[in-house]
């Protein structure tokens, strides 16, 4: 009886672990999709005349870049490699197997958002800056990510 309970709870818990990794891919996913938002569909169509110039807008995305920025590095624990993700990208093995470059390419993205977010103050200063965020996001998606 007690080993029945014993394989019983094992089970259990291991099935949450599982589910606990599960919530970590679907969270990097929905933070990347947010970054995604702030930077192509809010700071670029700025920049581009695809959309006014709103300068809550332009907060609100850099509010959202900064906090990809400040949750990226827990966003890929190694309990994560090599689970399915389950939409069009994934991240590459390289996350893991490159970490220094992997932090390196946060480090320079955390540092993009933060340097833009100082310059901009108007269309103008958008326009000349906001391409900085742009390079780091492109730069790290070609090293460590991969499209399913």
């Amino acid at each position: 009886m007690k080993y029945v309970f014993l394989v019983a709870s094992a089970l259990v818990l291991g099935a949450g672990a599982v589910s606990a990794q599960q919530d970590i891919v679907k969270d990097r996913q929905t933070q990347m999709k947010a970054t995604g938002r702030a930077l192509g569909g809010t700071l670029s169509a700025i920049a581009k005349g695809d959309k006014p110039y709103d300068q809550a807008a332009v907060d609100a995305a850099f509010a959202t870049l900064t906090e990809t920025a400040t949750k990226l590095p827990a966003l890929f624990p190694d309990s994560t490699k090599g689970l399915k993700e389950g939409n069009e990208y994934s991240a590459s093995p390289k996350v893991w197997d490159d970490k220094a470059g992997f932090a390196a390419h946060i480090a320079d993205f955390s540092k993009a958002v933060a340097d833009t977010k100082a310059k901009v103050k108007d269309l103008d200063s958008l326009k000349a800056n906001v391409g900085a965020i742009g390079k780091q996001c492109g730069s790290c998606h070609e090293n460590y990510r991969l499209k399913s």
